[in-house]
Parts: structure tokens; C-alpha cells; sequence
């Protein structure tokens, strides 16, 4: 049922949180005009036209609620989130993450959003801000006519910062006498592990550190600034022969069952597509010349005849300093009904840039209703997201993804092992929610 008719909510950008924000708006009955440039305007990271896109990992993070990102996706699903529903729909085994089949996650984002009768996809490039009520999802790839249209807004450069992906292989290349199943510490063995002995490993870091870098282009004379969670591998083989091992390559708790057998480095593969023929290197994501890669990736003794389907890439991301441009509800300063949302707001992560489009589709909903703009509880982790934008120090803002240190402190005595601690926190934020949404229940439709 079409609830708002005299206004149009405008959003810009079909990524994630995107996607999100318009499916939850068009499910309170909210008319959604909903803008993608793709496919007439590409980006250098993504591959398809296709909605929801994910462009580097095919994994949404770990799913144990005594994890942090466990709390965040229990949130979510309490929430009624379009893209929770869809990633586990196309879910593929990953251990305790939850990874999906990033063709059928995104097809299944795409079909939902376009036949939703309260949406209207247009695949046009929008250059201007457009007039509240909007929303403003273009991304990290966010146009550089947008940009400028965008920096007007905020009133102050964009900060940025780079990120690259891993390389993905097929599972036929892989050699299987050269590789085991396993899971770190004995789980399910849903991740092929790749190992490599003392000697492999060091000619592979020697390799490594010394491969040709792909071209910068326009970004030659630009800072090379990464977020320390998306480091291209061979930044961190530079930091030292060991950290490599400390990082993607740790060996602790892989064991190969057919020999018992420990290793020097192990590289893990996860399964990237819902047939289990395409395998993605974990934490592998690189910025070198592609004929560098299939050289260097290949002296790791599994991967000797792998077939890459695809290579990694780097490229630009952008966000805002949230702190000094943007309101504790995503709005720049003086807009009333025009929003932020999505990774430009100055988180990291899928989930994080999906909480903050649900976050924004709240927000709009109050404001399109002349109510009061609601304050999520600083207990849950959308909450604690949201106060991380709003008080951190301008000078150092650097993007979040959902951690216990933004967290406030739990009451009471201080539980010492990290799982029982995680667990009250768990609690808690559940527990906080389910309260939010009772206290504001005409801005909710939940599980609908």
C-alpha cells in the first residue's frame, strides 16, 4: 500500500546500503525512486549491472553472536533486513563466517528491489544533490561529477582511503595433493588450506616484496593510504618477513589430517560461488600487475597450475570526516531530509555500510512522519556505529567496521574470558533493540 504520495524519496546509489534503505522504506509504504548509474556508468571495481554487488570479499563476516559481527547481524535480522534475507539465501559454507555466492546474493538483492511495487529503479547517472527528501548511497566509487556535487554539500574535501581485491581460482586447479580441508582448530573443513614449508615461504616472500606494482594513473602522486582491515598483501609482506604469518598466512591451528603435519604459512581458499567451483584467496587482496600475480601466487606449491578467473585490483574509496560534516542522524549540517548512508559515511564493512542505510530509512521515516528523530540505543552496535560517527576526532577519523571497543562498558564486574564477555554484550544490545523498537513502533515493520 502507497502511503506517501505528495513526496518522492530520491536515493542515490543500488549498493548495499542502498538497496537496503530502499527496501525498507518501500516497505512502510514509501514511493522510492531508486538511481544506479551502472550500467551506463562504470566503476573500476565492480562487474555487473546487478544491485547489491559485492565488490571485494564474498564474505559478510563472522556469525557467532559472541562475536562482534554476530551482534551486528543479529540486529539486522531483527530488523527485517532485505540484505541478511538475501545473504542467507545464498549462503556457502565458510566455517563460522558467513560467506555467500555473490552472483546469486546479488541477483537475489537485484530481483527483490525491482519488483517491489513501491520502488522505481532508473539507471541514470545523477551529477547534482538531488532535492530532499533523498538520500545519498553512491558509495565509495561515487562518481567524480557527484563528488563535486557532494563536496558542495559537506562543505570540505573528501578523505579517502584505498582498498584492494583478492584474486579468485578455480577449484579443478587447484592441486589437491598439495592442499587439505580443514577449518582452523579442527572445525568443519570448509576452507582448502594451501601450505608451504620454510623454504617455499621465504622464496615466495622474496617474490612477493619485490613483484612490479600496477599503475596508480591518476592516483601516482596521492598519499597511498589503507585501511589497515583491507591492506593489499604485499604491504604487508614489506612490513617484514614474519607479519605475513602473524596475518592471512598464520598456520596456528591447521593441521593436515593426512600426515598431521604443521606448516611454515598456509594460504586458505573459500568457496566463492554456490557450486563450489570458484575459490577466492583469503585475505590475498593485491594491487600487482596481473602477469605479477599469476607469477607470484603460483609458487605456492597448490596453486602451480591455478586458473585465476579473477585478479585483484585496487582502487579509490571515499568517505566523509562524519565527526565536523554530519548530524548524529546522517544528515549534513542544515538538511533536514537529505541523508547519508553506506560506507561514505565513514564505516567499513558490508554489514556496517547495510546498518547505516537502515539506519538512514529510519531516520527519513520520522521525518516524513513530522516525528522526532529516534536515538538508537548506545548498547547496540548500530547505536555504537552511529555515536563512533558523531563523536570521533576529526584530525584522526579513520572508517570503523563494528568492534567491542565502541561499545559502552557492560555494568557491574568484569567478566575476563572474551566469549562469556561478548555473550553479555550479545545480550545486552538484543535486549536494547527489541526495547527501540517497541518505544517506536510506527516507525517499524519488522519481519513484514
Amino acid at each position: 500500500m502507497l502511503i506517501q504520495t505528495c513526496k518522492r524519496i530520491i536515493i542515490t546509489g543500488g549498493g548495499l546500503s542502498g538497496s537496503e534503505a530502499a527496501w525498507q522504506l518501500a516497505q512502510r509504504g514509501f514511493h522510492v525512486l531508486l538511481y544506479e548509474m551502472r550500467p551506463k556508468k562504470r566503476t573500476p571495481a565492480h562487474e555487473t549491472d546487478l544491485l547489491g554487488e559485492l565488490v571485494c570479499s564474498n564474505s559478510l563476516g563472522g556469525e557467532k553472536p559472541t562475536t562482534p559481527a554476530g551482534m551486528l547481524k543479529s540486529e539486522l535480522s531483527l530488523l527485517g533486513s532485505l540484505i541478511m534475507d538475501c545473504a542467507h539465501k545464498s549462503r556457502v559454507p565458510a566455517g563460522n563466517a558467513l560467506a555467500v555466492d555473490r552472483d546469486v546474493f546479488s541477483q537475489l538483492v537485484d530481483s527483490a528491489i525491482s519488483s517491489h511495487p513501491n520502488i522505481e529503479v532508473i539507471r541514470e547517472e545523477i551529477t547534482e544533490i538531488p532535492e530532499g527528501p533523498s538520500i545519498i548511497a553512491t558509495g565509495p566509487l561515487t562518481s567524480e561529477s557527484f563528488a563535486e556535487s557532494l563536496k558542495k554539500l559537506v562543505g570540505e574535501d573528501f578523505l579517502y582511503f584505498y582498498d584492494a581485491v583478492a584474486p579468485i581460482v578455480t577449484l579443478e586447479s587447484v592441486s589437491p595433493e598439495h592442499s587439505f580441508r580443514a577449518n582452523r582448530y579442527g572445525d568443519s573443513g570448509d576452507y582448502i588450506n594451501c601450505p608451504m614449508d620454510e623454504d617455499t615461504y621465504h622464496a615466495f616472500w622474496e617474490a612477493l616484496v619485490n613483484a612490479e606494482i600496477a599503475s596508480k594513473h591518476s592516483f601516482e602522486n596521492e598519499d597511498m593510504r589503507h585501511f589497515d582491515g583491507c591492506l593489499p598483501v604485499e604491504v604487508i609482506a614489506k612490513r617484514g618477513e614474519k607479519t605475513l604469518l602473524f596475518g592471512p598466512l598464520r598456520p596456528v591451528g591447521l593441521t593436515d589430517e593426512k600426515n598431521e603435519r604443521e606448516y611454515c604459512a598456509v594460504v586458505q581458499l573459500r568457496q566463492d560461488n554456490e557450486e563450489g567451483t570458484l575459490y577466492n584467496m583469503v585475505g590475498f587482496q593485491t594491487n600487482l600487475k596481473w602477469g605479477e600475480q599469476e607469477r607470484v601466487f603460483r609458487m605456492i606449491p597448490a596453486l602451480r597450475n591455478a586458473e585465476f578467473v579473477r585478479k585483484g585490483v585496487m582502487h579509490r574509496n571515499l568517505f566523509v570526516c562524519a565527526p565536523t560534516v554530519l548530524d548524529g542522524y546522517l544528515r549534513p549540517a542544515g538538511k533536514k531530509d537529505i541523508f547519508l548512508a553506506g560506507q561514505m559515511t565513514g564505516v567499513e564493512g558490508y554489514l556496517e555500510s547495510t546498518a547505516m542505510g537502515l539506519a538512514s530509512a529510519i531516520f527519513m521515516t520520522a521525518c516524513l512522519k513530522d516525528q522526532p528523530l529516534p536515538d538508537f540505543p548506545l548498547e547496540t552496535s548500530i547505536g555504537s556505529l552511529l555515536n563512533y560517527l558523531k563523536t570521533a576526532i576529526p584530525k584522526s577519523f579513520q572508517p570503523m567496521n563494528v568492534n567491542l571497543g565502541i561499545f559502552p562498558k557492560l555494568d557491574g564486574k568484569k567478566i575476563k574470558k572474551r566469549t562469556e564477555r561478548c555473550e553479555a554484550y550479545h545480550e545486552r544490545a538484543i535486549q536494547a533493540m527489541r526495547k527501540f523498537i517497541a518505544d517506536h513502533a510506527e516507525l517499524f515493520v519488522v519481519n513484514k
